[in-house]
C-alpha cells in the first residue's frame, strides 16, 4: 500500500520560489489580521460574499449548479432545496459554516474528515459519512469525447487503512515543524489520490483545504472565495492535479506542481484582498473611497467590470454612481462608450 510521509518537505530542496512565497503570504497574513481590526464592517460585507461565492464556486466545478437568486436564499436559509443540485449545495453551506465557525482550529483526523462529509452529503438520499463500499475510478473525456481512465484510486479496501496513514503522517509533519504552506497542498493531493468517497471528494478536499488554511492563521479564505478562484482556473486545476499524481501509486510523484498551483491560487486571494483596499490607509474605507482608491492606482485604464472584481462586496450600483460622480467631477476620465467603457485618472 501507499505510504505516507511529509517530512522530506523540511529538508527537500524545493524550488526557492515556493519557499519565497510561502514566506511573503506569512507577511500577509499578518498585514490582514491588521486590517480587520482597522476595518471590521468592511471584512463582514466581504465574508458575507466570499461564503457565497465559495458555495457556488465549489459546487460548480462538480457541475452543480443553480440560480444566483437561489442560491442566495439557500445560504440565508429562506427556502428548502429543491432537486438533488440544491441538496449538494445546502450541504456545502451547512459544512463550510462549520469551518467558519471553527475557532478552536483543533487538529485535523478521521473523525472530521467523516464528519464534514457527513455533513455536506446529509440532504442527499444516499448520505455520507462513511468511506466509498467499492472501487471507483476518475474518468477522463479525451478530445475527441471517448472517455478513459484518468487515474485509478486505492481500492475501498485499501481505503481505511491508507486515511489512517494519511492524517497521522500530516499530523507527524505539523508537530514536526514542517512549512505548513507546503504540507497543505501535498496533504490535499494525498487526499484526492486516495478518493475516499463514492462522492463528493472534490468539495471535501476544498473544504479541508479551508480547514487547515484556518489553523495556521490563513484566514483569507473567509474573506477570499479560495474556491471561486479555483473554478475560474480549473484547467490549470486539472492539469497540476494530473502532473502530481503521476507515480503516485509507486510514491515517485512531484508534488511540485499542485504545491505551486495552491500557493498561486492563496496569493491571489491576498492580492485581491489588498485591492480592496488600495490606497485607503489614513482615510475611512468607505466603499466611494475604496473605488476611487482602485481606479487611482490603476496603471491602464479599469472597466467597470474589473473594479466590481476587485471589490467584490461593493454592488454594480454604487460603482456606477461612484464613477458618475468622478467623471463630472473631472478626477476620472470616460474612454470608449457602453461595454467598452474604460476608465482612468485624468491627465493633467
Amino acid at each position: 500500500m501507499r505510504k505516507f510521509d511529509y517530512l522530506f518537505l523540511k529538508d527537500s530542496a524545493l524550488p526557492t520560489s515556493l519557499v519565497g512565497t510561502a514566506i511573503g503570504l506569512g507577511r500577509l497574513a499578518e498585514r490582514m489580521d491588521l486590517r480587520i481590526s482597522e476595518h471590521p464592517e468592511v471584512f463582514e460585507e466581504l465574508e458575507r460574499n466570499a461564503r457565497f461565492l465559495s458555495v457556488k464556486g465549489s459546487n460548480a466545478i462538480e457541475g452543480i449548479r443553480t440560480s444566483d437568486d437561489r442560491l442566495s436564499s439557500l445560504i440565508d436559509r429562506t427556502v428548502e432545496p429543491s432537486g438533488h443540485d440544491e441538496q449538494e449545495i445546502a450541504g456545502y453551506r451547512d459544512a463550510l459554516a462549520i469551518i467558519h465557525g471553527n475557532r478552536n482550529r483543533q487538529i485535523i483526523d478521521e473523525k472530521i474528515i467523516l464528519d464534514l462529509h457527513r455533513v455536506m452529503m446529509s440532504y442527499t438520499p444516499e448520505g455520507g459519512g462513511r468511506y466509498k463500499e467499492s472501487d471507483n475510478l476518475i474518468i477522463g473525456i479525451d478530445a475527441e469525447g471517448r472517455k478513459y481512465v484518468h487515474f485509478r484510486p486505492l481500492s475501498a479496501e485499501e481505503t481505511p487503512s491508507a486515511m489512517e496513514q494519511l492524517t497521522l503522517a500530516y499530523i507527524d509533519a505539523e508537530q514536526s515543524g514542517v512549512e505548513p504552506l507546503l504540507l497543505i497542498p501535498c496533504f490535499i493531493l494525498d487526499f484526492l489520490s486516495i478518493h475516499p468517497f463514492s462522492d463528493g471528494n472534490g468539495r471535501v478536499s476544498r473544504l479541508l483545504t479551508l480547514l487547515l488554511l484556518y489553523r495556521h492563521g490563513y484566514d483569507v479564505g473567509r474573506y477570499m472565495s479560495f474556491e471561486e478562484r479555483i473554478d475560474n482556473t480549473k484547467g490549470r486545476y486539472y492539469r497540476c492535479l494530473s502532473e502530481s499524481s503521476r507515480d503516485w501509486h509507486e510514491g515517485k510523484n512531484d508534488y511540485v506542481p499542485f504545491i505551486t498551483y495552491y500557493l498561486g491560487v492563496l496569493s491571489d486571494c491576498y492580492i485581491g484582498l489588498d485591492r480592496c483596499f488600495a490606497t485607503v490607509e489614513g482615510k475611512k474605507a468607505t466603499k466611494n473611497n475604496r473605488i476611487e482608491a482602485v481606479i487611482m492606482n490603476s496603471l491602464v485604464p479599469i472597466s467597470k467590470r474589473e473594479i466590481m472584481s476587485a471589490l467584490p462586496d461593493v454592488s454594480q450600483r454604487t460603482v456606477e454612481l461612484c464613477l458618475h460622480k468622478m467623471v463630472s467631477e473631472g478626477s476620472v476620465e470616460r474612454i470608449g462608450g457602453n461595454r467598452n467603457a474604460r476608465y482612468r485618472k485624468k491627465r493633467q
